[in-house]
């Protein structure tokens, strides 16, 4: 194994000893994301050189609803919960099937999905090419895993040490679902779905409130009006 690979596995190993894991998922509509997206993507890749995904949209819902449900951005402590003062998310990067970094946004609470799509791009380059610097990775407060990358329609991962959940993003496919008409009418549609799912450490906090923040999470990325975030 490469010096990553046995870090990688002790860390894990670690997470899983510590925290009792428990698990939990939603299916989001990706329509309403999708009508700022589309809208934006060939302009986006013109400016910006890279081309504009779901993540950044994602890890903005997620930073909102981590300031209502403040106990998912926390750490367990001797006897206690601490719960940190701002939200700095790390970003899981598979580095070509060799490994796994987690570099962090810093103050991500006060970044726009553009600036959150500018600094993914950066951290995620600079990490497969090796020019992370120190200051780049460790001392995140909550993570993101972006399975659906790969194809994956459902990821339980391990919690990043020492944070009490991690979320994974999966594969965002197109699925008939149920659309409401204004008059009240019902007709099937279709649209992009995926899932959200989420280890987190039952020491911290239970289901109801592990329900409640991907709850929130979901009704934010399908009601948001998204191209007033960027």
């Amino acid at each position: 194994m490469s010096k990553i690979r046995r870090m990688t596995g002790e860390h894990m190993v670690a997470s899983k000893q510590v925290s009792p894991h428990a698990f939990s998922v939603v299916e989001v509509d990706y329509a309403n994301v999708d009508g700022t997206r589309s809208a934006m993507k060939t302009g986006w890749r013109e400016a910006e050189g890279f081309s504009l995904t779901y993540l950044p949209f994602i890890s903005r819902a997620v930073v909102d609803a981590l300031g209502e449900f403040g106990h998912l951005n926390a750490s367990v402590g001797t006897g206690e919960l601490v719960v940190h003062g701002h939200v700095d998310l790390g970003i899981a990067v598979d580095l070509d099937y060799h490994g796994l970094l987690v570099p962090v946004i810093r103050d991500a609470a006060g970044k726009s999905v553009g600036d959150l799509a500018r600094a993914i791009n950066d951290l995620a380059t600079r990490a497969r090419s090796r020019k992370l610097s120190p200051d780049d990775v460790g001392g995140a407060t909550f993570t993101v895993s972006n399975n659906g990358s790969a194809g994956s329609v459902l990821t339980m991962p391990i919690i990043n040490q020492p944070q009490v959940a991690i979320l994974s993003t999966d594969a965002i496919v197109e699925k008939p679902v149920v659309a409401r008409e204004a008059d009240g009418t019902r007709t099937v549609v279709i649209h992009p779905v995926g899932a959200l799912a989420m280890s987190w450490d039952h020491r911290a906090f239970d289901g109801a409130y592990a329900a409640g923040f991907l709850s929130r999470v979901k009704q934010i990325l399908e009601s948001e009006d998204w191209s007033s975030r960027f």
